[in-house]
């Protein structure tokens, strides 16, 4: 397969994440809080761990250092600057405030969905290894990220049915973000290497941001124990893929 239909596959599969939120009308608001907050944990290991563990790493080798760091220090303010913004927030628990429903809240996800599908491209046009371990750290992150918002959707007055879709809809393009990147790679001389730094920005930001807050609002020593041994099952998950990725 070419790095296209890596690309392709890899966002679709993704984007199948959006049904996830269907999952929610089986389970009480209690266990599904406990669900989300082991995924959001999960997510938060991975996202580190895909950071510093895959992409800094690559960047490196196909950069100047002093570069690459400054590219992350960016793309970590620019992150920040989004959110605040276009109010892009993550809700994983479906008490969100006003702000956050609504229109506001698919246009502040087609964002992110579309620099996830570019990220997913840069990754993989780099290496095929280095793509799936990025898309498997993407996707972790997905779940809480699809469930919160559906339940933002259903609060916010949208019918099931429409939820669903729009939230398809919102997730698909990635897959234009992941097209948008190949295409640009192709054309822009050096940019896959310059791409790499920012994904790691973003994936910093995300896991520092949004989801690790999330973990420490626990109060509950016990439950915060097993909310940090899951942080690090993501973490040391990125690592599996490294050093398998890296033997072969």
């Amino acid at each position: 397969m070419n790095e296209l239909t890596y690309i392709l596959i890899a966002c679709f599969t993704i984007s199948l994440g959006s049904f996830a939120g269907v999952v929610t009308l089986a389970f009480n608001q209690q266990k599904l809080s406990g669900m989300l907050l082991t995924f959001v944990a999960l997510s938060a290991g991975a996202l580190m761990g895909g950071a510093f563990l895959h992409l800094l790493p690559e960047a490196v080798e196909e950069s100047d250092p002093h570069t690459v760091f400054i590219l992350v220090l960016v793309s970590f303010s620019l992150f920040f600057f989004v959110e605040k913004i276009l109010h892009w927030r993550h809700c994983h628990k479906g008490d969100c405030d006003v702000h956050t429903f609504g229109v506001m809240n698919l246009i502040g996800d087609s964002i992110h969905n579309f620099i996830d599908g570019l990220i997913i491209a840069a990754a993989f046009m780099t290496d095929v290894p280095l793509g799936i371990a990025t898309s498997i750290a993407v996707a972790l992150h997905e779940i809480p990220q699809e469930i919160g918002d559906f339940g933002v959707l259903l609060y916010s007055g949208y019918r099931k049915k429409t939820a669903i879709i729009a939230n398809f809809l919102v997730a698909s393009i990635a897959i234009v973000g992941g097209v948008t990147g190949y295409l640009l790679s192709l054309a822009v001389h050096d940019l896959v290497p310059l791409l790499l730094p920012v994904a790691a920005g973003g994936f910093i930001y995300i896991a520092a941001s949004d989801l690790m807050p999330e973990i420490r609002k626990e109060k509950n020593l016990h439950k915060s124990m097993q909310s940090f041994a899951v942080f690090l099952v993501g973490i040391v998950l990125m690592y599996l893929l490294s050093y398998i990725t890296h033997d072969h």
